[in-house]
């Protein structure tokens, strides 16, 4: 928050706005991966003496690294409770003009360049799921997900959720906004919600990555990687994959996070590490063209969430 991205140091503007009186000495700004310290081996009996502390990335850094997006133009996304993705830029800062965050993404080495990467976050993936178990009560299992929104498409209808629990984030950061479901009727079941969950994660997805090739000038890259709790659903991933139209790598490694921050500490040591992840399933399009007039219901159901949040605020 008080760093400034070019110079990735801190920004005295920055500090005088915060209120950071002058004098305070903040801590170094280091590398991504550099020795630091050591651990003092007289915590466990001295059994980690002396190994040295040498990576240390952010959440979202650490997972684009543990996918091996280290090239510019590649990209990776974290389906939990929310979503996080990530677009490596390279060395150049871009300013976001479509509602996105630059940030660093890693610098590996004192004496190496800043990478980039633009990131979009969405506030509910997942968590659209839990929703679904816990509240509604519709099903017993995040498993029962697949099947349930695998049989919706055979089923008439088609039901548009847009669950902003607690506002939308990227591309619109509209925090007031609150969830709707449209499309409903007597025959909407059970089936149907899970499915718009699923579409839900997709849609918005797709509305971040096309957010990124507006700022970066680029069209959508090979492939996305992805991994988190969602992707474990193989009709989500083919689902995600349509609507991208790009293939979708899941990676055979389920903690990227844990593995990015690994690469940075054996960086950090000059030990070497496969920067390429040769386990990753990948998941094709299944059909050459994106139904767009589906994706155009989904945005005039978020305009409407917008509409009557903004209805709802000017009551008395």
């Amino acid at each position: 928050m008080l760093m400034n991205l070019e110079t990735c140091q801190w920004d005295n503007q920055l500090k005088k706005f915060f209120g950071i009186p002058e004098g305070v000495q903040l801590a170094q700004i280091c590398s991504s991966a550099e020795v630091y310290g050591q651990l003092d081996g007289s915590i466990v009996n001295g059994l980690l003496e002396a190994i040295p502390i040498s990576g240390c990335l952010g959440d979202q850094q650490s997972a684009l690294v543990g996918h091996g997006c280290l090239k510019e133009g590649q990209l990776k996304s974290t389906y939990g409770t929310g979503c996080f993705m990530l677009y490596n830029t390279g060395t150049k800062r871009i300013m976001s003009k479509h509602h996105l965050l630059s940030t660093v993404a890693y610098k590996f080495g004192p004496d190496q360049p800043v990478h980039y990467a633009l990131e979009g976050a969405i506030a509910v993936a997942g968590d659209a799921i839990k929703w679904l178990r816990d509240e509604l009560e519709i099903i017993k299992s995040a498993a029962e997900v697949e099947s349930l929104a695998e049989r919706a498409a055979d089923l008439d209808g088609r039901v548009f959720f847009v669950p902003a629990f607690s506002g939308l984030k990227a591309p619109y950061w509209w925090p007031d906004a609150t969830g709707m479901l449209i499309g409903l009727s007597h025959k909407t079941g059970k089936a149907h919600l899970c499915r718009a969950a699923l579409d839900a994660s997709c849609f918005q997805t797709r509305e971040v990555l096309d957010a990124m090739c507006k700022d970066s000038g680029c069209n959508r890259g090979e492939m996305v990687r992805v991994d988190g709790g969602m992707t474990v659903n193989k009709l989500f991933l083919r689902m995600l994959a349509d609507t991208l139209q790009v293939p979708v790598a899941c990676s055979a490694e389920v903690e990227a996070t844990a593995l990015g921050a690994a690469k940075a500490a054996a960086f950090g040591v000059g030990l070497e590490f496969c920067v390429e992840d040769d386990c990753m399933t990948i998941t094709s399009p299944t059909v050459e063209n994106f139904n767009d007039h589906a994706y155009a219901e989904w945005k005039e159901a978020v305009n409407r969430c917008q509409s009557l949040s903004q209805h709802l605020l000017a009551q008395p």
